[in-house]
């Protein structure tokens, strides 16, 4: 089967880092172009932005979009409208909103929209989500703690309006426990600490509830050193369950579990493939939103300016 025709829209770190070399080892996407204003990829074709790469390359089939969530939106638009399918990073928008007017968009031309979360393609959810159905869950833990001076090193946009902050993080962990929690979840309360000099927090917690009533605790920080910290746990009638290092490893009361070794951006981009070959959208607001309701009704705090 012939392999999907991809361009990429942002040359940053997740895009080196990840989505670059998951290209380079599939067997479902040729990555043909790309497209940054400052930036430009050895061996690939490249433009300064995306009007100018699809007027170039007009076979190109899909676009991945890897900038920062503030400009995606219209880059995303534009995509769409020229009858390309889209993969957005996480987080798929700055609002829920946006998102929304994305996938119908999308449905009105007939491409494919992929809201990708890429943490719920880590290897151990998908066992994690099994082993929960039918179980009765009687309480959740999130810890979810980095140093955003190792992840983001200089990365400005992340504390602008947008940015997210301890989010850009959190989400992922949102993204797993929508995931893997067999009722939706609602937010009952939050607090969000603002650094003095930032527009988005460095630290939250949030206090959520499932379908049944069952407390859901979530604690974030961007501070972290040493070790960090990416686990769930889970609390159930028949047993305890916790996911650790990013969905990566899962333990059943304590004892671990094997799970298939294949790392979560494979997994992703073979799901976009399997969407673009069936021409069905995947487009999941749900992570998003709980961030989006965070910030509605979340207590303020203010804290010490942030020094990179």
């Amino acid at each position: 089967m012939a392999r999907i025709k991809i361009a990429i829209v942002g040359l940053g770190k997740i895009a080196r880092d990840q989505h670059i070399p998951s290209l380079a080892a599939s067997d479902a996407f040729e990555l043909i172009g790309v497209a940054s204003p400052h930036h430009s990829l050895e061996g690939v074709p490249s433009y300064p932005n995306v009007e100018t790469l699809l007027h170039a390359q007009p076979e190109v089939a899909a676009v991945a979009l890897c900038t920062t969530p503030q400009v995606r939106y219209d880059i995303a638009r534009f995509a769409l409208q020229q009858g390309r399918h889209v993969l957005l990073e996480k987080p798929p928008g700055v609002t829920v909103s946006e998102v929304q007017a994305l996938e119908g968009l999308a449905r009105r031309q007939g491409v494919v929209l992929f809201t990708s979360w890429h943490s719920r393609f880590a290897r151990a959810v998908e066992p994690a989500r099994t082993w929960l159905v039918g179980r009765k869950i009687l309480s959740v833990k999130v810890t979810w703690k980095e140093d955003v001076r190792h992840w983001h090193p200089g990365q400005t946009w992340i504390w602008k309006a947008g940015g997210l902050g301890v989010f850009d993080p959190g989400i992922n962990a949102l993204s797993i426990l929508t995931r893997i929690m067999p009722t939706g979840l609602a937010l009952k309360g939050a607090e969000l600490s603002f650094p003095s000099n930032c527009e988005t927090p460095i630290a939250a917690t949030l206090q959520l509830a499932d379908g049944h009533g069952v407390p859901v605790e979530v604690e974030l920080d961007f501070l972290q050193t040493g070790t960090q910290t990416w686990s769930i746990d889970v609390r159930t009638d028949t047993g305890h369950l916790s996911l650790s290092m990013g969905g990566t490893v899962l333990s059943i009361d304590g004892v671990a579990v094997t799970t298939v070794q294949q790392p979560e951006y494979a997994n992703l981009y073979a799901h976009f493939a399997e969407l673009v070959r069936h021409g069905r959208s995947d487009v999941d607001c749900s992570p998003l939103q709980l961030v989006a309701d965070a910030f509605l009704c979340a207590r303020r705090v203010d804290v010490a300016a942030f020094i990179e």
